[in-house]
């Protein structure tokens, strides 16, 4: 997949492909949907996002709420069939631009958009001013196709969308946000050193940061793990660690039957299941007892969990 960060002056292998456009946060079913309808449009198939988020531009100090950042999104977008991947930064210069001035700039001198697919509530431009009716209009004007796409749902949710997504995770229902997803909800990020007390009680981790992401319920998870390519089973904190007073919010992750040494290596953490609120316990004797009861029961529950989240 080819990676543009503008739209001036692309090569001409780049332009003139069928191009889905969103946020496309969490990469879900619905999204994944509208790509594969995309992709029959067209023999090169585009899709369009914008970072950062426009929500990260214009509340820079809002609550983080990002399914998937850039990196996680790009990997997700590929694995689903993108050809092109168009990230525009989403700055006050793109910002000011009118529905028509974007349409013209952007989609047509700049991309060269062969049709493009969208949601029924997309809306674009300076004050969300343009909407799909422009979209179509403008298209004959211009000469690209205009398709929009109805939303995936489910009798119980008529919608997926990533709202509901996150409203699971937050709610300490990682398999329900999987099955929107169509796959598990991951966390990509760099080892980094920490108190290495988890190595004195035997049970090393190997601890992540979420900055950029959401953040999930606070406890402990049954998750897969991938080191280099390779997958493993392991059991997550996601917490403050009180029972060590610690304040700071941090992933750690013991990972099962490893040893080697991963300290500054990008790792891939997928949330299989929420096995328990995060606990303040009276001393290491308890804690360890806990640790190793929660290891076993996330090699119980991986064992008997697919590769893959169930269908919906």
């Amino acid at each position: 997949m080819q990676v543009f960060r503008h739209y001036e002056q692309l090569p001409t292998a780049a332009r003139g492909a069928a191009v889905a456009i969103g946020n496309f946060d969490g990469v879900h079913r619905g999204h994944q949907a509208l790509i594969a309808r995309t992709k029959a449009l067209g023999d090169k198939l585009g899709v369009l996002v914008f970072e950062p988020h426009p929500q990260e531009f214009f509340k820079p100090a809002g609550e983080r709420f990002r399914l998937t950042p850039f990196r996680a999104k790009a990997r997700l977008l590929e694995h689903y069939g993108a050809d092109i991947l168009y990230a525009l930064h989403f700055d006050a210069a793109l910002a000011s631009l009118t529905a028509d001035e974007f349409i013209a700039k952007v989609l047509v001198e700049g991309m060269g958009v062969k049709h493009i697919v969208v949601g029924a509530d997309f809306q674009f431009g300076k004050g969300r001013t343009g909407n799909v009716e422009l979209l179509k209009t403008r298209g004959k004007e211009h000469g690209f196709g205009v398709t929009v796409f109805d939303t995936v749902g489910t009798p119980d949710d008529p919608k997926i969308s990533s709202t509901r997504i996150r409203e699971a995770l937050r709610a300490g229902k990682p398999d329900t946000a999987a099955r929107f997803l169509g796959h598990w909800w991951t966390v990509e990020g760099r080892v980094a050193p920490g108190d290495k007390r988890g190595r004195t009680i035997g049970f090393p981790t190997a601890n992540v940061s979420l900055e950029g992401y959401l953040e999930p319920a606070l406890g402990v998870y049954a998750v897969r793990v991938e080191v280099a390519g390779k997958s493993y089973d392991g059991v997550a904190n996601f917490g403050r660690r009180p029972t060590f007073d610690k304040k700071d919010v941090l992933l750690e992750v013991h990972i099962f039957d490893f040893a080697g040494d991963i300290y500054g290596q990008q790792i891939i953490v997928s949330f299989v299941a929420y096995l328990r609120a995060e606990m303040k316990f009276a001393g290491l004797d308890a804690l360890k007892a806990q640790i190793a009861a929660d290891g076993e029961s996330a090699k119980h529950i991986l064992k008997a969990t697919p590769g893959t989240p169930p269908p919906l």
